[in-house]
């Protein structure tokens, strides 16, 4: 099933600017990003690219400008609801275990229909480690656990910000085919990062801040 039936752009951004101590960041921007569709952010380190997805997902307040998903204009509250994202900081709690973790958040943002959170541990390859507490986990463990969370999720707009650090070869290797499954699904992605992989198989854009 879709997770996306509304027409037009999944996303919409008009004029979008921020700046932090009056100093800009980026900005103002212009894009959109439909349904079954990634846009990989690039740009130099403190370009943004952070700030971007941050204002996108309603941690930081934009300066100016509009976010419309599936043509309406939205506030951050409104937003929340369309919106998975995966930041720097794994968003997970040390003293639960992996399924605890997962069980905590679709508590709090809801479970995508027919997806289990045993599905969720086995398509990260986290199925030995349900009920480890999460402080026991490697970086890269922690790495899969925080995108089993977003693979869970019913939210239509992924926001993943550098989801390939910590991440060996077979873990670039799940983010791309996660990307790819969530496209094909009509969902639609925002990457950034600093290296060169990216997933390569779906329909794909830049920007470049």
């Amino acid at each position: 099933m879709s997770t996306s039936t509304t027409p037009g752009p999944l996303l919409s951004v008009q004029g979008l600017r921020f700046a932090r101590n009056e100093r800009p960041v980026f900005g103002p921007l212009d894009f959109t990003v439909d349904a079954g569709q990634a846009l990989l952010v690039r740009g130099d380190n403190g370009a943004g690219k952070t700030s971007l997805l941050q204002v996108l997902a309603g941690l930081l307040q934009p300066d100016a400008g509009h976010i419309a998903i599936g043509g309406r204009w939205t506030d951050n509250h409104a937003r929340s609801r369309h919106i998975a994202y995966l930041g720097h900081l794994s968003a997970l709690k040390a003293d639960l275990t992996a399924l605890e973790n997962l069980r905590f958040a679709c508590g709090l943002h809801g479970r995508r229909a027919q997806r289990s959170l045993q599905a969720a541990l086995e398509t990260t390859s986290l199925t030995d480690y349900d009920d480890a507490p999460v402080r026991t986990l490697s970086a890269g463990q922690k790495k899969r656990l925080s995108l089993a969370r977003v693979w869970l999720s019913p939210a239509p707009l992924w926001l993943l910000d550098e989801p390939y650090a910590n991440l060996d070869l077979d873990g670039i290797g799940l983010v791309n085919q996660l990307i790819s499954t969530h496209l094909v699904d009509g969902g639609a992605a925002l990457i950034t990062t600093h290296g060169a992989y990216a997933a390569a198989s779906v329909r794909m854009r830049e920007l470049l801040l």
